[in-house]
């Protein structure tokens, strides 16, 4: 069973949309097809980029596509029960035992409030994850109503997750529109994924980095 072949299921993608649909309901930014592909091909990214083998990558490819399922449940500890659902999906469909537990793991360790980078699938998907913040992800059309969250994401015009040519480093680098947003008001939300970034990054021996408007400030 591939990537692509999972990113063809009729089951799954059933699951991810109504999930998201939850998320429209509660008020949260994108976390449908585009947030998991984002996801899935950053993964990838980190992992070739650090020359981990074929099979990796694309087992983290489908961690990254598979990640916020969890959300179909409820979004507190979504990451747990997206967890447990992938695990019935891969089994049912004759996944190896071996491949479905580190797309568990690292499904189950995704989130800030209790994640933590296991091994380096998991620390790839918290990266590729919490890097995903960008204008686009904000469905709230409002600016008048928007709350902190659609004011950082909206205000966020540009954002790029790199690894540097000696492999030392991961650079998180956002344009922020301070029209919109504070550089403080992206802290006040996000410390707390920044933190767990560069756990993730150590994990994967590197040092993790986060530059806005060309200053770094981690």
């Amino acid at each position: 069973m591939t990537f692509q072949e999972i990113i063809k299921n009729e089951t799954i993608r059933a699951y991810i949309q109504r999930a998201d649909e939850s998320l429209v309901a509660l008020g949260f930014t994108e976390h449908s097809f585009s947030h998991v592909t984002h996801v899935a091909q950053t993964v990838k990214y980190i992992l070739q980029t650090l020359g981990h083998d074929a099979h990796t990558v694309e087992i983290a490819q489908i961690a990254g596509y598979l990640h916020d399922i969890g959300n179909l449940v409820n979004r507190v500890e979504h990451s747990q029960s997206g967890a447990v659902m992938a695990f019935q999906i891969l089994t049912g469909m004759g996944f190896p035992a071996e491949d479905v537990a580190t797309i568990v793991t690292a499904i189950g360790n995704h989130d800030e409030g209790t994640g933590v980078p296991v091994n380096a699938v998991a620390a790839a998907l918290i990266l590729a994850d919490k890097a995903d913040v960008r204008r686009s992800r904000v469905r709230n059309q409002d600016i008048s109503k928007f709350d902190i969250h659609d004011r950082v994401n909206y205000s966020v015009t540009k954002s790029q997750l790199r690894i540097n040519d000696a492999h030392t480093v991961v650079e998180l680098t956002l344009c922020v529109d301070t029209h919109f947003s504070s550089v403080m008001d992206y802290f006040e939300i996000f410390m707390q994924r920044m933190i767990l970034c560069r756990k993730a990054a150590e994990k994967l021996g590197l040092q993790f980095r986060l530059i806005i408007n060309d200053q770094q400030v981690i």
